[in-house]
């Protein structure tokens, strides 16, 4: 049986990466760039279930982090010093919404994970005090 810690501490190290790709959209949700290719995309974290029963280890991987394929924002603002020559400049395609939805679920999880850990901490203490009575 696979140590219930481990696949707690995985989960929360999975939530932890979650959260600090949701910090990166929101902190460039309002970038602007002089190109399509150069603007800011979205990322979101792509979670992968490890389980290998010889080593008897499970838990959660990230397995990568992908861009968004949402179309970039074009608006037309020819007086910007990134404006490209025809005057647009280009804005991310994060959207603040549903990064705000993430980042609450992935609190969440980390939340969730953390209470786990906690509990069978003081269930194994417990157990183990019961062979000292």
């Amino acid at each position: 049986m696979a140590n219930p810690l481990d696949i707690a501490a995985s989960a929360m190290n999975a939530q932890m990466m979650r959260l600090n790709t949701v910090a990166s959209n929101m902190a460039n949700s309002e970038s602007v760039a002089g190109s399509e290719a150069e603007a800011y995309r979205s990322r979101q974290t792509v979670f992968s279930t490890v389980l290998d029963q010889q080593r008897e280890v499970a838990g959660v991987a990230v397995s990568g982090v992908v861009e968004s394929n949402a179309p970039i924002m074009k608006r037309y603002e020819p007086g910007h010093p990134q404006a490209d020559i025809d005057g647009y400049i280009y804005g991310s395609n994060v959207n603040t919404m549903e990064e705000m939805a993430n980042m609450m679920s992935a609190s969440r999880s980390f939340q969730n994970n953390a209470e786990v850990f906690s509990t069978t901490k003081t269930l194994m203490l417990r157990t183990l005090q019961l062979g000292q009575q």
